[in-house]
């Protein structure tokens, strides 16, 4: 199953089956109210004066590593196939992705293709314009069920099997899924052995775990949620697309060029989502970079001629 298939109409069997729905949310919401709670230590560390240039760097070397995990690995690796690479850089980009604790790799990819499947239409499992009413209500209920909501909801998740196939095929991919946990956990002792090493106490390596840790999870996730609420929502449609999918640049900043959703709906497979010089892409950086290196090929690059034929005229 690819994400430029056209859209199916949904069946029982898309949904992946959840063994403890319970304990699922529960987990959910524990990752999602633990870094709220730390803005309280934050607030009072930044109060007390305490921050230190360890925690700064420590939260800017985990965010920017797990952040393109996501951006680079996940999506344009895993999920769309834009370029291809070995076993280990495969590896490193799962397991770097997993360090941002948005869920395991597999699952990740299969719920994101079936919103491509889907976008915008019954059986995309995070859009804000299916089923949330009209007017301003409706608009309210829609971005927070695009952005958070669906996360504790079971009833359009991506089944594996039929979304993901080739990455359960991957003994790689499929390792670094099975231990999910692991990856995270090691996200979060990253952050506490990063403070110790660059400020050398304790006490940075635990801010470092606040900083790296929480902060950093706190960022993460709310950037990449937005992607899937605001970037449905508001912004400009620079190419025809069945969807809602906008552009919003100010959002690319700290997406590493994923806010080019438009763009991105338009060429799926495209390695760049910044189709044009001005637009803020690190994410395709990094991929033109192990390009150039040998341990990338195959990158999918969009033809102007392609680009053309599907930008909206005024």
């Amino acid at each position: 199953m690819t994400a430029t298939t056209e859209p199916l109409e949904p069946l029982v069997d898309d949904i992946e089956p959840c063994a403890n729905e319970n304990l699922d949310r529960f987990l959910t919401g524990t990752v999602t109210v633990v870094p709220f709670l730390c803005l309280g230590v934050v607030a009072w560390q930044l109060w007390a004066s305490l921050l230190g240039w360890s925690d700064v760097i420590v939260f800017v070397i985990l965010y920017v590593s797990t952040g393109l995990g996501i951006t680079v690995g996940f999506h344009r690796l895993f999920t769309h196939r834009s370029f291809k690479t070995g076993p280990v850089v495969r590896g490193v980009f799962a397991g770097l992705g997993s360090m941002a604790i948005e869920g395991p790799v597999i699952s990740w990819v299969a719920d994101h293709r079936k919103h491509h499947a889907f976008s915008d239409r019954p059986g995309d499992p995070h859009s804000p314009h299916v089923d949330h009413g009209s007017g301003l209500s409706g608009a309210f209920k829609g971005l927070a069920h695009a952005h958070l909501g669906w996360l504790f909801l079971h009833t359009h998740r991506g089944r594996r099997t039929r979304y993901a196939p080739d990455l359960l095929a991957d003994p790689v991919v499929r390792w670094v899924d099975r231990w999910f946990v692991l990856f995270a956990v090691g996200g979060l002792a990253s952050a506490f052995l990063l403070g110790i090493a660059i400020g050398g106490t304790i006490t940075t390596g635990l801010t470092g775990l606040l900083w790296g840790g929480a902060v950093r999870l706190l960022v993460l996730h709310h950037v990449t949620y937005s992607i899937n609420s605001l970037c449905h929502f508001f912004g400009r449609q620079a190419f025809q697309t069945k969807d809602e999918s906008r552009n919003l640049f100010w959002l690319s900043f700290f997406t590493f060029g994923e806010a080019w959703h438009n763009n991105h709906h338009a060429f799926p497979t495209s390695h760049a989502h910044g189709l044009r010089a001005w637009q803020f892409d690190p994410s395709a950086w990094v991929i033109r970079g192990l390009e150039k290196s040998g341990l990338a090929w195959d990158v999918v690059r969009i033809s102007p001629e392609r680009q053309a034929a599907k930008t909206v005229r005024a």
